[in-house]
């Protein structure tokens, strides 16, 4: 078990291959998201990209984690991955150095995440998100059909931002 009592307990790398903490974060909702650029779902790249600009100024941080856990379908490089982020879909979120999301190799996010929310809120393939409300905690999860736009997930982001703002 964990001993992480939030998320700001993590870190991850950016593509960049500088620290990412995520304590940088505290006060904001973070949309965490593991990627891949050669998935039925790499679309929703499209919606994640608008979902950040909606809300970024409203304190929302959408961090994409490129993964290559699910059919081998992130096999590019740093560069490779963000040049195709850039040019295919002008991502302008943060995103995180290639990492593994399940498993006992899985980030210690990840890991910490499936332990709040149980194996069905794990992820079962490329572009799950998890929700980190503005106190850290794991505010809700969403499955990789789930798209970014989805009514269920942006009424999620108001309510994690609602609350914050309480805080």
């Amino acid at each position: 078990m964990s001993e992480a009592a939030n998320a700001w307990n993590f870190s991850f790398e950016t593509i960049d291959g500088k620290p990412m903490p995520l304590a940088d974060y505290k006060g904001k909702a973070v949309l965490v998201v593991n990627t891949a650029s050669k998935c039925g779902f790499t679309p929703q790249y499209k919606d994640l990209e608008s979902l950040h600009k909606k809300y970024r100024d409203k304190g929302l941080v959408v961090i994409g984690v490129p993964s290559n856990d699910f059919g081998g379908q992130e096999p590019g490089t740093a560069n490779e991955i963000k040049a195709f982020c850039d040019s295919t879909f002008s991502v302008t979120f943060p995103l995180a150095a290639k990492t593994v999301v399940v498993g006992r190799e899985a980030h210690p996010f990840y890991i910490w995440a499936r332990e709040q929310v149980g194996i069905l809120g794990s992820p079962k393939w490329n572009f799950h998100k998890y929700l980190i409300g503005p106190d850290g905690k794991l505010a809700d999860w969403f499955s990789t059909p789930t798209s970014p736009s989805a009514a269920r997930l942006t009424k999620a982001v108001d309510k994690a931002l609602e609350n914050g703002s309480k805080a």
